[in-house]
């Protein structure tokens, strides 16, 4: 840590680290608003890909949490400059919601179900039998298998949900063929982020609640890491992991003044 440059940007986790079920978490508000004071660049994270950041902004807002839109980064953002890199100007058939449609829209993606370069799965509430089949016969006709994120449950008031990992294992064990994953642990959605504010990895810390996502891509990414406890690692299994985060903090209220 001694060796390591001066933090000048911070991306940060958002749900276990500054909202819990839709509540803010203690601190989170101070460190957001000592963050904007501060003029540094950063970045809010989330795996989900379901709402655009316009989206996300009003729903944080909603809570008494202020993030400029600029500053929300979405796996189906970082899918969706991935696939820019990958094929300017390609096609893809989308299983998601508007946050990833939104964002194949905006770089110039046609979006079809007529010999797609791409099948694109994200999350969404009413993953239907009949969009799956498709995708399945789209992949086994040559269609490349992307993926928003790799995980595997979603929560709700009722319990987990099947999310986005789960479907694609489905759609693997019916092709053969495994996805892409463009959203944490990846690093790549760190990187783009970073690339997106003008950040360097050196000078840069990622803030998460799980070790095998946000301190995985965070360290794989070259940043100083921040696991907070107010998510879903507890600190007993931090031990389980081959790594570990540069620094373990009860929560965000504990890294207001480190801004």
């Amino acid at each position: 840590m001694a060796d390591r440059k001066p933090i000048e940007s911070w991306l940060t986790d958002m749900d276990g680290v500054l909202i819990h079920e839709g509540v803010p978490i203690p601190g989170a508000d101070a460190f957001l608003k000592k963050l904007r004071e501060s003029g540094k660049p950063f970045l809010v994270l989330t795996n989900n890909s379901m709402y655009t950041p316009r989206d996300l902004h009003a729903r944080l807002r909603r809570m008494g949490l202020e993030v400029p839109i600029e500053s929300i980064w979405t796996s189906a953002l970082a899918t969706a400059q991935f696939l820019d890199d990958q094929r300017p100007g390609g096609s893809a058939y989308v299983i998601g919601e508007a946050g990833l449609t939104t964002a194949l829209h905006d770089i110039g993606y046609i979006l079809t179900d007529h010999e797609p370069d791409y099948v694109v799965l994200g999350e969404t509430r009413t993953y239907s039998f009949e969009a799956m089949t498709k995708a399945v016969r789209l992949i086994l006709g040559g269609a490349r298998f992307i993926c928003t994120n790799p995980d595997e449950t979603g929560p709700s008031t009722e319990g987990p949900l099947p999310a986005t990992g789960a479907v694609a294992a489905l759609i693997t064990q019916a092709t053969g063929k495994k996805p892409y994953f463009a959203g944490k642990p990846n690093p790549l959605m760190m990187r783009t982020g970073l690339n997106a504010i003008g950040a360097h990895s050196e000078s840069s810390a990622m803030i998460g609640d799980r070790m095998d996502t946000d301190v995985l891509a965070g360290m794989e990414a070259g940043m100083q890491t921040y696991l907070v406890l107010t998510g879903l690692t507890r600190p007993e299994q931090v031990e389980d992991f081959p790594y570990r985060p540069s620094q373990v903090v009860d929560s965000i209220a504990d890294l207001v003044d480190r801004v």
